[in-house]
């Protein structure tokens, strides 16, 4: 039989090497070579929203990725770091991400007249008169945010109110929805609206056969046109403020509902020059520019941009009355809404998307609307499927329909603070019955067993925040009403989380990416100082973020 050479008795000369061994194994672990990282947090109670919802204690990061999570004791134990970061208990989230907004479109807002909250034309002639002070230059006055519905006396507003302040200068103010516009007589003698102007999928709201100066849906753009853009500079700073803004309430993620090649590429630009940090899935409008730039080529992307989704609508808005019913307004017979786009070109578009593995995202509010694009996805999907295509929005849904979301794997995207901004006036427009297929996010979930979540920002508040908190309490901020609306289409906290994180992701073919804190996927977080999981519903909507990461770097924190 063969000695073994370490054996101490069968070779006893062997013991002095040995000794080196044994005096490495007895080296404190403090001494063992570690594992580099640029970041460790520690402390905390860290939701990964992993596939079993895991919540770990520490989080190592380098060159702007999760290496591992784990407790305190094993990230300090294998990682070295250049930065260690005690949270104190703090509570630690994937990077939220608003599955549906118009990132663009509110940085370009906000140098616009603010209108939302309003209570009357009064109060908003009174902001209109201090911003003109602030930008007394502006060849047009442009604003956004009224809400008729929000006025004692909820009929539209006229022209003649805007007239008497401004008789000379052209103004455009834009519904809360984008849906309808508010414009005064020289917008309309600008843009060359009469009477007898028809505009396909849209309207020009007459009385006595007069333009009262409400525009609903393709009508608006008949004066939007009018209105000069923006130069480059102003577009850059308004993007970079509203991503400020963006990382204030922890999101690190948009996904931006519809832009025009030249924006796109703007947003590109910045990216790689470091410009611009926040994350974004550019979803394209229909254009002709963007389908030969982006569509006939296939799905774009980068860490910080993707291109992979053409967004469509098929209706209006509930608030306005233009979206489409199967039967008529409760609160206005004879009105059934609109198509905003022709359900010929609508298939048209959805087929140019499958043929060149683009995704489809179509803006869907009526019952018939929701009706007409699950019959033309299914059509074309033929069933099961990995295609992630989506209706924004699904906000009425015959009881006949909700099963083809399954049956055809359709995503249904929701703004769950839709459904609290609407509760107080939507059953007048729907009545007591079709309401009860209405915001129902429970039961869209559980069709697929996941859904997205946004907000529709400017539409609704860009905190998403409100949106977790109306999802889970089905209540205003106020509280309101005290039994929550209709409660049994609520969803739980986890899912509410996941819909604003991992499944949001999902939903954009980026949970490789990003949408939960493991190892491999990008070191996005948010820091609270309150837990989500466990704080009482009323705080929900006020839990301010104290930090928020993007690529384990800190753009946000707030101050004391």
């Amino acid at each position: 039989m063969r000695e073994c050479y370490f054996c101490p008795k069968a070779n006893p000369m062997k013991i002095h090497l040995l000794m080196p061994l044994a005096l490495f194994l007895s080296v404190p672990a403090c001494l063992v070579s570690k594992e580099k990282a640029d970041l460790v947090v520690t402390n905390g109670v860290i939701y990964t929203v992993n596939e079993s919802f895991d919540v770990a204690e520490a989080m190592a990061i380098r060159n702007g990725r999760i290496l591992a999570t784990g407790s305190t004791a094993d990230m300090l134990g294998r990682y070295k770091a250049a930065e260690i970061r005690d949270l104190e208990g703090a509570f630690v989230y994937p990077g939220w991400i608003d599955a549906h907004c118009h990132f663009f479109g509110y940085g370009m807002n906000l140098n616009a007249a603010d209108l939302t909250g309003t209570t009357s034309v009064e109060e908003i002639l009174d902001r209109l008169a201090a911003h003109r002070e602030r930008y007394p230059d502006s060849p047009w006055i442009t604003g956004r945010g009224w809400d008729q519905n929000d006025w004692e006396e909820k009929n539209f507003p006229s022209r003649a109110d805007l007239d008497a302040l401004f008789p000379d200068t052209p103004v455009l103010l834009r519904r809360i929805d984008g849906h309808a516009a508010w414009v005064n007589s020289r917008a309309l003698e600008l843009a060359g609206i009469h009477a007898g102007l028809r505009v396909e999928g849209g309207s020009i709201v007459l009385d006595h056969g007069e333009p009262t100066g409400i525009l609903i849906d393709n009508a608006i753009g008949l004066a939007a046109r009018m209105v000069p853009g923006p130069e480059t500079g102003e577009i850059v700073r308004a993007l970079k403020e509203a991503e400020q803004n963006c990382f204030r309430v922890g999101l690190t993620s948009v996904q931006d509902a519809g832009l025009p090649k030249d924006v796109v590429e703007w947003i590109d630009s910045l990216h790689r020059t470091g410009e611009l940090t926040i994350r974004i899935d550019a979803w394209l409008e229909p254009s002709r520019d963007n389908i030969d730039r982006f569509v006939l080529r296939g799905p774009y992307r980068t860490d910080r941009l993707s291109v992979n989704t053409i967004k469509l609508f098929a209706d209006g808005a509930l608030g306005s009355r233009g979206a489409r019913m199967l039967e008529d307004y409760s609160d206005d017979p004879g009105n059934r809404g609109l198509f905003v786009t022709s359900p010929e070109e609508l298939e048209r578009l959805c087929r140019l998307a499958f043929e060149n593995r683009f995704a489809v995202a179509t803006h869907c509010i009526g019952d018939e609307a929701n009706r007409l694009m699950l019959g033309i996805y299914g059509d074309i999907l033929g069933g099961k499927n990995d295609r992630r295509w989506r209706i924004e929005h699904a906000q009425v849904v015959h009881p006949g329909d909700f099963d083809l979301f399954g049956r055809y794997s359709i995503l249904p995207s929701v703004q769950p603070t839709h459904a609290t901004s609407d509760m107080d006036w939507a059953e007048d427009r729907l009545g007591p019955q079709r309401i009860k297929g209405a915001y129902a996010y429970r039961q869209l979930l559980d069709q697929n067993g996941w859904l997205p979540a946004g907000s529709d920002f400017p539409v609704e508040d860009i905190n998403p925040l409100f949106g977790f908190y109306a999802a889970v309490v089905r209540k205003d901020k106020e509280g309101n009403p005290a039994g929550g609306f209709q409660t049994g289409n609520a969803l739980t906290r986890e899912e509410a989380l996941r819909a604003m994180t991992i499944w949001a992701a999902r939903a954009a073919f980026e949970e490789d990416l990003k949408g939960s804190l493991e190892a491999g996927k990008l070191a996005d977080f948010v820091v609270t100082a309150t837990d989500l999981m466990t704080a009482p519903e009323k705080d929900l909507h006020a839990i301010p973020v104290e930090s928020t990461y993007s690529g384990g770097v800190e753009v946000y924190r707030r101050m004391p």
